[in-house]
């Protein structure tokens, strides 16, 4: 195989129920189930399966469309080598799990609201400002648009240890099943269902995790 035909979602890797898996999405998402099991784990070895999953998924989202999804990657790339260089000085042991504020819940929202609605009216208009660049409208510009914020808060979330992160995965993860499986990547979307349920594992230990040290605090103090 010519390693070129490699990065191409044309290029059959192998079938499964009729769809044509290639290469690329193979490895991208089984890069990715990865890199998420680990981040539930608090494994620091996310973040470098993660960077491999990146790569290859704004490959894939240039091919079908979804622009937000493709400059997404661009940002996850950058917090990726943030996330590991932080767990790497603190230790993921020394970084203890934080929750946000009522206030912070409220800012972030409206946050991921508004970039949102102006993002997505960008994305919406890509294809007859940039039309070189990008020569078909944007599929679902707005939902795609959401879950590219939405993500971008999370991942950030999650790099700073804070136990949110796994609520809006799980919200991006609800749209995402939909939204690949409606472009046609159904591996993809089969991927984020598994994300769906690792996210939901993620939240859980997490907050076990969370009031373990709580308890831990409280018998010190006392």
């Amino acid at each position: 195989m010519n390693w070129l035909s490699f990065f191409d979602i044309n290029h059959v890797f192998f079938e499964i129920l009729n769809y044509p898996v290639s290469y690329i999405e193979f490895v991208g998402t089984l890069a990715g189930i990865i890199a998420v099991f680990l981040a539930a784990k608090s494994n620091i070895y996310t973040w470098p399966i993660g960077l491999i999953n990146i790569v290859l998924f704004f490959i894939i989202f240039y091919r079908v469309h979804l622009y937000s999804d493709m400059f997404l990657q661009v940002y996850f790339f950058a917090i990726g080598i943030y996330g590991w260089i932080y767990w790497l000085k603190k230790n993921t042991i020394e970084v203890k799990i934080k929750l946000l504020s009522h206030r912070q819940r409220i800012q972030w929202s409206i946050c991921i609201v508004v970039a949102t609605l102006l993002l997505g009216f960008c994305i919406s208009k890509i294809h007859i400002w940039l039309p070189s660049l990008f020569p078909n409208p944007a599929a679902f510009a707005y939902a795609d648009t959401f879950v590219a914020v939405t993500s971008v808060v999370a991942n950030t979330l999650m790099a700073r240890r804070i136990l949110e992160n796994w609520i809006l995965w799980i919200l991006v993860d609800i749209i995402c099943v939909y939204l690949y499986f409606s472009k046609g990547i159904i591996f993809v979307s089969f991927e984020y269902l598994i994300f769906l349920g690792l996210a939901i594992y993620g939240h859980i230990r997490w907050m076990q995790e969370f009031k373990s040290e709580l308890s831990n605090k409280i018998s010190i103090a006392r």
